[in-house]
Order: structure tokens, then sequence, then C-alpha cells
């Protein structure tokens, strides 16, 4: 039996006294991968801060099914600024997620914890580069090694391929379906890229500028020419 480990119950969020969202309603499934589409200003944004837990919902429900999910959510961004002089090595930048650690440096354990997502995410390569040195590609795999250290139910990847080239966006998310698949995470996908959306996802939320709101299988997606993203 698929449980849903995420339940958006009539959710109304707000910047000052402009409702960005209003009533939406959606689950997320164990194991799912949800593409989230919409043009910009329809609230993506607002939503990935909510579900973070940086933004209070002015209205409406966030419900969990169990409170380590919420406290250990995995989450990529679209990009990060960082230049070249950026001193931290791949593998220490990985590691900064062991919010566990008590110490000042990592145990056998957390080394191990350490390389075996290096491996998962082909860094072992690069990983005693500079951070700042590495490429585009190279340093989204590295935030997603991050986002990935403590095993999260949930991944959320904001526009995390958005400055990729096409094969450096499969790759990364062949990576994420990989991971998925092995662990049952559920993925939050932030996207304009259609296809993208329609090579990996299960299903979709799609978000409109009258916050009129439609979910259903992937495979059921139509975009009109008033609702290209």
């Amino acid at each position: 039996m698929i449980n849903d480990i995420l339940t958006v119950s009539q959710l109304t969020a707000s910047y000052g006294p402009v409702n960005i969202i209003k009533d939406l309603n959606f689950k997320l499934a164990q194991g799912e991968f949800l593409s989230i589409i919409g043009e910009n200003g329809v609230g993506k944004t607002t939503l990935v801060r909510s579900l973070l837990g940086i933004l209070k919902p002015r209205a409406g429900k966030i419900e969990f099914a169990d409170n380590s999910i919420a406290h250990n959510i995995g989450y990529v961004p679209q990009s990060r600024n960082l230049d070249e002089e950026y001193p931290i090595t791949v593998r220490d930048f990985v590691s900064l997620n062991l919010r566990d650690s008590k110490l000042p440096w990592l145990s056998p354990n957390e080394k191990a914890k350490v390389t075996s997502i290096l491996k998962q995410t082909d860094l072992m390569k690069i990983a005693n580069r500079p951070l700042g040195q590495a490429s585009g590609g190279e340093k989204q795999r590295a935030y997603l090694a991050q986002a990935l250290l403590n095993s999260p139910k949930l991944l959320i990847l904001d526009e995390s391929t958005a400055s990729l080239d096409v094969e450096m966006k499969q790759e990364l998310l062949k990576l994420v379906v990989k991971f998925q698949k092995e662990n049952q995470t559920s993925v939050i996908f932030i996207t304009h890229d259609l296809p993208l959306a329609r090579r990996y996802s299960d299903s979709y939320l799609l978000m409109t500028k009258q916050q009129e709101y439609t979910t259903g299988p992937i495979s059921s997606l139509v975009i009109s020419e008033s609702e290209k993203v």
C-alpha cells in the first residue's frame, strides 16, 4: 500500500496583504515524482518556502505523515552565488549537511556516508577540488549530493536544471530517479521545462495566475496557449 507523505489542504499563502496562493489542495504519495509547473509569479517559490517552513501560511494546512519528513527535506536550488575563489572542496561542501555531527571532524562512519553519496552522484573524481572551480553541472550534482546525504523522504528540486544544458539536465534527473526508486523518495520538481516534466514525472500540479490549480497523472497534462510556461 502506498501512503501519502504530504497533504496540502486549502493552503493560502501571502506576502503582506496579497495572496500569492489561495485555496491550494494536493497530495504527494510515497515514491511519487510530482512536477509543479506554471508561469513566473504564480506562487511556485511561495509554495516551496511554505513547504520548507520558511513562510507561515495565512490559512490552510501543510501536513506531513511524519515529523521526521518535515525536518529532513532535501532541497536543491537552481544555483548558488559561488565564485571561483570559493575555497571549500566538493567533499567538505557535501559534508556540511551532517547536522548531527557533534565533533569538529568527521567520524569514520560519517566519512563513509559522504563517500557513498559522492559515488552515487559521480563526484569522486572531483571530491577534493574546490567547489568554486567545478563546472555548472558538477556544482548541481554537489548540491544534489548534499541534499541526499541524510536520505530524505522528500526531495525538492527548485528549478535545479534551469541553468544546465540538455545533456546535464538528463544526467541530473537520472541520478534523482535512481535514488528515488531505490529509496522510495518522493520528489517535487519545480520546472518550466515541459518535455523534461513529461519524461520523468508521475504527476503534475499546474498553477496559474488566476489561482486555479489542476493536478493529475503526467500523461493527462495538456497546456493551452494561454497556459504556456
